[in-house]
């Protein structure tokens, strides 16, 4: 019998959360079972449970490959950066985040009933991700607003990243709630994923001054 290689074992991961993704291009998280992603990869679905137990523990290995990308772009932005304003610093940091929908869409999930539903192992694994983000962020403060205190730096983090978890549904929106919002009243004026972290970071680095 062939000896199974960890790259072997991380190709095979790695095509189930692609199978994944490209579920969640049409599909929402209800219609998206194991099933379904086992349909999606080139091999059965009962192998699916090497590598997760649960649905959940699929999309939050999807959400960390999304935070791992969005940190490498950050850490690329402190690098090739002598230095930004702090305005610049607000748009580059927003278009970081218009080029991560997929993760904007992600964090607009329930995040508790995922968490619970995946093992502590993974959940772990997952948290390091969420860390290196606030980190790589804290990163880019540090190096671009170095008139910032530390406790200026925290009330920024601690506004900026839960306030992410809300954008996505601000900026798309489909025919159906743009009818039902229109039909209730509410005159709604569509902002761009950019647009909504920008003038929330703008806002928020503004506080630091």
């Amino acid at each position: 019998m062939p000896k199974v290689t960890e790259e072997f074992l991380l190709a095979r991961r790695e095509e189930i959360i692609d199978a994944c993704a490209k579920l969640y291009e049409t599909m929402s998280f209800k219609e998206i079972t194991l099933k379904e992603i086992g349909k999606a990869t080139s091999f059965n679905r009962t192998s699916i449970y090497n590598y997760f137990d649960t649905k959940e523990e699929i999309f939050l290995a999807l959400m960390q490959r999304e935070y791992e990308i969005w940190v490498k772009e950050l850490d690329a932005l402190c690098n090739e950066n002598e230095t930004l304003s702090r305005e610049g610093l607000a748009k580059a940091l927003a278009l970081s985040l218009e080029k991560r929908g997929r993760l904007l869409k992600l964090l607009s999930m329930n995040h508790f009933d995922m968490e619970e539903n995946s093992r502590h192992e993974n959940l772990v694994e997952f948290k390091k991700a969420y860390g290196a983000s606030l980190n790589a962020v804290k990163r880019c403060v540090d190096k671009f607003c170095p008139n910032m205190t530390e406790t200026e730096k925290q009330k920024f983090l601690y506004a900026f990243f839960p306030f992410i978890y809300g954008i996505y549904p601000y900026a798309v929106v489909s025919d159906k709630q743009k009818k039902a919002m229109e039909d209730a009243g509410i005159d709604f004026k569509y902002h761009s994923v950019y647009e909504i972290a920008f003038n929330c970071l703008e806002k928020l680095l503004k506080e630091g001054t």
